[in-house]
């Protein structure tokens, strides 16, 4: 059905609803009305009409007041919990006014209340077509919820996955065979470096003449490079590359005007500025003889038209050339994966753990900065405070994967109307009678009454109950997880910003609608000053992942702040019955100036394109700050942000620039250099001066040119918000040159304390050459010196051993120097530059929380921070990051105001399946679980959970190390590395993986054979290691003392050793690899071990609980239980 303008505006306009649906939208008729109590006040809500369980709801008001913001609020929401895909419309008692109310719903974003207001007296167009595109969207989504059609919409994002590796393999091959294209560039480096420049400019054309920017045309290269070809012939003196390319890059796209000579050459393109199409460094190096024929880009054309070029997949129709999309994400594929990952430690970070780091710092550092100024609205003894918004509707922030099977529904997208009763054999093992009960003599642990009646805890659970691949052990630790937060919530525990961390709920809603439900208009603008200032550094951000993802945090939140200021004003106004002066694009100007602030706020901002364009610049302008130490990273970087911005607006041709404002310029905000070398703080540059006897007073003179030039990159990034955003280019240059000189003066105090003599020009030019050094003291002085550092630090730091790296360049002064790893490097380097009271956040190798030799960056982290929060990720089945095993840490700091101790949390060791048809990867980050921890020297505990506590409390109880045994005659061998299973052999193995041992007497090493072959010791040992080798922390902090050991303990070990031996030897299959002959299944043998680990268990004393925990940890991956029934390796 077609959706007639004509029609529908009489029936919008006589406020006739339930027609405009039914009739012109084709939705059907629904009858239900609604009260909802709100302040003690009751809601009449209708229903008019309904699709497919979305509902359209009518209120009209009595006395023609329609609800003020904070009213609608509070009723959208609890019209959700018994409508949850609904749109409301408030009418008052004459139809004069109408306001439309929808939550829009975007995958990986939080929940927006959206309102268009619409007066009976206009024409109604704007939201006539508001309307439509509406239904449309809805349509869509409905579309979207069957399960079948999840699992297509899973295959579709595998599908994106799919084509982008595809792009890449083959733009491998494109990118040498164009190297090979280019003459007059000698050196090698130099050469790949202009190969990747041209490229990337060239992609980044693709996408934006895709949407029309050059001349209209959407084959604008192609098409240019035949006119070159057909006007001047190919390859020859006016090649494309001499006479087209460079003109249209250095004067058509990064000049203001264009002769009418270079109009006819070029064609219509727009000023983009952005110093992407500057001179670049090459260029000036090798200037007029660089050459590039005709055939290297029609080499490249022929393989980039294969593609459709999407600047902007969320607003693209589907292209009917059955062509496969690309998007700009390509960009920054193309560079994590084209650069040497083993050699430079980078690897491609994917959106779910660049969102987690960057929403779990930049939101609650916003929130400590908004409480700093305005306390009353987060401690309130006697009012309401924004934890009210919590308490009201908890389930809004525990995510929906926790939710699932008890009030929501993932598969369907759709909550439940009541939580789904456990099976009777599953419920009967919740709470044995003797599950606190010390274990106990038995014939066998299958006696025991707790590991009976949950012996169908390790089945996989149906869908409706469980998450992919959940067994239903899972099911019920996270049910319980789910109530424990939710009682928490309820009670008012938590009433801390960084709760939402430790318990790990949605941050991103609750910001939302924290600034949605402001109600004054002090809180509102402390959250747009603390948004709208925010420092967020990526200190080595490569092609920019993090920064992306920073700005798609912060973006919702700026919006937030500009429809509440819009809101307010207008519900402000409405109080003066008209006698209210307006600004010219139509905002109130109340009386006595109040809220005059959000007025010029939102006046300014429609002197933009519109509102998302000034909501994207002013993020990347002021907020986002990145260094690299690849040039090429930095440009890459910048080329994705400015596509982002570009894909805001259309192109109108009847508008100068086609009606796009210059792209900002980011070259001060996105640098160059090596974060590791250089000046980072003013006590470094004081340092190093004085110690030259400063007569001169260089260090006055040094701070005063660092402040002047901060005042002229303000003033750089000021013009660019304001007016038409064009600055002079001789601004920048001058900028520039006072930049470089400052960087030249510190350059020759930092070479003198690395022993390099400046006057041997050589040498001082190596050393630079190697070293890059970047002095953060200058190159961001007003953040890192007058604010005392950034607000936010995140990223993926580089995984590569020093000693890799020193003939090359070396470091100076760092406390972590014998971690030797360059990632602890940059944790010390990011805590220097954090402002106190910052949050950072970074993805590391997993020896950070587990190895001694990181105890001098584990010390930085816990000393200076009120709060860490430590999750660990193993590498197998699943890893996070793709085609690369890598244990990793996700670490998050808050860094203290003084330097308190800490709280320190970790998480278990997450395993998960990654396959398509059994993916755990999509709700990973949502399901975490922190526990406080311990901190020591050797290592952080990972996990902690009461019952983990206990047992280590118990194991603690004993009087030696395991490792006090290793003395005698009596050999046994031990596999020194694991990886689900101990591996541990009475006789001699065959494999340079093996530890011979020695212990006194043949019933000791039958012993601890038993005790390294239990999955105690497995737990044990996974809580602390690195997740690979067992070293001699391992061994010397597991405690077992023989001697206390009675002989009704002894016996029963040395037995099952021997029959577990037996087993294991009967179970072996040839492999006949260099490493081993025989490969030896543990998990076939794993009742033989549950029957030591009962064992075990009565030795420490533990509990029936606490065997069943230690039987069962990681059983799913241990044993490879999925729950199609195929058999995982474990």
């Amino acid at each position: 059905m077609s959706f007639d303008f004509v029609r529908a505006r009489p029936l919008l306009q006589s406020a006739d609803l339930k027609r405009l649906f039914i009739e012109e939208l084709g939705w059907e008729p629904c009858h239900n009305t609604i009260a909802i109590p709100v302040n003690d006040t009751n809601y009449e809500l209708k229903a008019i009409a309904e699709k497919k369980g979305f509902v359209v709801w009518q209120h009209t008001s009595h006395d023609n007041r329609l609800p003020d913001h904070n009213t609608r609020l509070k009723l959208e929401r609890k019209l959700s919990e018994t409508s949850f895909e609904h749109l409301i419309v408030f009418l008052s008692s004459d139809k004069s006014r109408q306001l439309w109310m929808w939550v829009k719903r975007e995958p990986s974003r939080p929940l927006r209340p959206r309102t268009f207001e619409y007066m009976s007296n206009q024409p109604g167009d704007s939201l006539l077509t508001k309307l439509q595109h509406l239904y449309i969207s809805l349509e869509e989504e409905e579309q979207g919820i069957s399960i079948t059609q999840v699992a297509q919409r899973a295959r579709t994002a595998f599908d994106v996955e799919r084509v982008t590796k595809r792009f890449y393999d083959r733009f491998k091959k494109e990118h040498a065979k164009f190297l090979d294209f280019i003459e007059a560039i000698p050196i090698p480096e130099d050469r790949e470096w202009y190969a990747s420049v041209m490229l990337n400019r060239l992609m980044f054309l693709y996408f934006i003449q895709k949407k029309g920017f050059l001349d209209g045309d959407p084959h604008y290269l192609r098409n240019r490079l035949r006119m070159m070809q057909a006007r001047f012939g190919k390859d020859r003196f006016y090649s494309f590359y001499r006479y087209f390319l460079l003109r249209l890059f250095h004067e058509g796209l990064g000049k203001i005007k264009h002769s009418p000579e270079l109009e006819e050459l070029l064609g219509r393109v727009p000023y983009i500025n952005g110093g992407i199409f500057d001179v670049h460094p090459v260029e000036e190096k090798y200037g007029h003889d660089i050459q590039i024929p005709d055939s290297a880009f029609e080499s490249i054309f022929d393989y980039f038209d294969e593609y459709d070029w999407v600047l902007d997949p969320e607003r693209s129709i589907k292209s009917a050339s059955g062509r496969e999309e690309i998007n700009p994400d390509i960009l920054g594929y193309i560079f994590e994966k084209y650069i040497n990952q083993k050699e430079m430690g980078a690897y491609y970070t994917k959106e779910d753990i660049t969102e987690y780091i960057s929403k779990n710092t930049i939101i609650p550092f916003i929130f400590d900065r908004v409480k700093s100024r305005c306390k009353s609205a987060f401690e309130n003894s006697d009012g309401k405070t924004i934890w009210n918004i919590l308490q009201e509707n908890p389930d809004r922030y525990i995510y929906h994967a926790v939710r699932h099977g008890i009030t929501w529904d993932v598969y369907n997208d759709r909550p439940l109307g009541r939580p789904l009763s456990l099976p009777e054999n599953i419920a009967n093992g919740l709470n044995p009678s003797t599950l606190h009960n010390i274990v106990g003599e038995v014939e066998s642990i299958n006696d025991i009454l707790t590991i009976k009646l949950r012996k169908d805890w390790n089945k996989p659970a149906p869908s409706e109950y469980a998450l992919p691949t959940e067994i239903w052990r899972e099911v019920i630790a996270r049910r319980q997880r789910y109530e424990e937060v939710k009682k928490k919530i309820l009670s008012g525990e938590i009433r801390d910003i960084n709760d939402f961390i430790t318990y790990n709920l949605d941050i991103r809603q609750f910001a939302q609608d924290v600034i949605a439900n402001c109600e004054s208009p002090e809180l509102l603008r402390a959250f747009w000053g603390a948004i709208r200032d925010i420092t967020v550094l990526d200190p080595t951000c490569g092609s920019g992942a993090f920064l992306f993802t920073a700005l798609n945090i912060l973006e919702p939140l700026y919006e937030s702040c500009l429809d509440r200021m819009e809101e307010m004003l207008k519900d402000e106004a409405a109080k003066h019955n008209g006698k209210v002066k307006y600004t010219p694009h139509g905002y109130p100007l109340l009386p006595h100036k109040k809220m005059e602030d959000f007025s010029n706020i939102l006046e300014m901002v429609e002197n933009h394109p519109n509102r998302q364009y000034f909501i994207y610049k002013s993020i990347i302008l002021n907020n986002l700050y990145g260094v690299d130490i690849m040039e090429e990273a930095v440009e890459i970087c910048k080329l994705r942000l400015f596509l982002k911005l570009a894909a805001q607006v259309d192109p109108d041709p009847d508008k100068p620039n086609f009606g796009i404002e210059p792209l900002p310029d980011m070259d001060f905000n996105i640098r160059a250099g090596n974060t590791l070398v250089g000046f980072a703080r003013y006590e470094d540059v004081e340092r190093a001066v004085t110690t030259k006897f400063d007569f001169e007073n260089s260090m006055q003179k040094i701070t005063t040119k660092a402040a002047d030039l901060q005042q002229a990159f303000d003033a750089f990034r000021r013009y660019q918000t304001e007016g038409d955003g064009i600055v002079p280019p001789e601004h920048k240059q001058e900028i520039r040159s006072r930049l470089k000189a400052l960087e030249e003066e510190l350059n020759k105090y930092l070479a003198g304390e690395y022993g390099i003599d400046v006057n041997k020009r050589s040498q001082y030019e190596q050393w630079l050459k190697t070293h890059q050094p970047f002095h953060w003291f200058i190159e961001f002085y007003g953040i890192v010196h007058e604010k005392g550092g950034f607000d936010v630090i995140i990223g993926n730091p580089p995984y590569v051993e020093y000693n890799k790296v020193k003939k090359q360049y070396t470091i100076k002064g760092y406390e972590t120097e014998e971690c030797g790893n360059l990632y602890a490097f940059v944790v010390e380097r990011g805590d220097q530059l954090l402002v106190k009271q910052g949050d950072l956040g970074l993805i590391v190798p997993i020896s950070l929380p587990s190895t001694p030799r990181m105890e001098p960056v584990r010390k930085i982290l816990t000393q200076n921070s009120d709060f860490t929060w430590c999750s660990t990720y193993a590498d197998r089945p699943g890893s996070l990051f793709t085609g690369v095993h890598q244990k990793l840490s996700i670490i998050l700091f808050k860094k203290s105001l003084t330097n308190t101790q800490n709280m320190l949390l970790t998480t278990a060791y997450k395993h998960w399946y990654s396959k398509e048809n059994k993916d755990e990867r999509k709700h990973l980050m949502e399901v975490l679980i922190y526990y406080p921890s311990t901190d020591n020297s050797l290592c952080w505990l990972k996990g902690g959970s009461s019952i983990e506590k206990e047992i280590i409390r118990k194991i603690a109880s004993q009087q030696c190390a395991i490792s006090k045994n290793f003395h005698g005659q009596s050999s046994f061998y031990l596999a020194m590395r694991m990886m689900y299973w101990g591996k541990c052999f009475t006789e001699l193995m065959a494999s340079n993986e093996y530890k011979k041992i020695q212990t006194t007497t043949e019933l000791d090493k039958k012993i601890l054979v038993s005790v390294f072959n239990s999955t105690l010791y497995f737990w044990f040992w996974e809580i602390i290691s690195d997740g690979w080798h067992i070293t001699s922390k391992e061994l010397d902090s597991f405690l077992l003392d023989l001697n206390q050991m009675s002989t009704f303990i002894k016996a029963p070990l040395s037995e099952f050793t021997d029959k577990l031996m037996e087993d294991l030897d009967n179970k072996k299959c040839y492999v006949g690899t260099k490493q081993t002959k025989y490969e030896y299944y543990h998990k076939l043998s794993k009742p033989i071990i549950d029957e030591i680990d009962c064992v075990l268990a009565r030795h420490y004393g533990f509990t029936e609980e606490e065997l069943d925990f230690i039987i069962n940890y990681d059983i799913k991956y241990r044993m490879g239980i999925t729950a199609d029934g195929e058999d995982e390796e474990g």
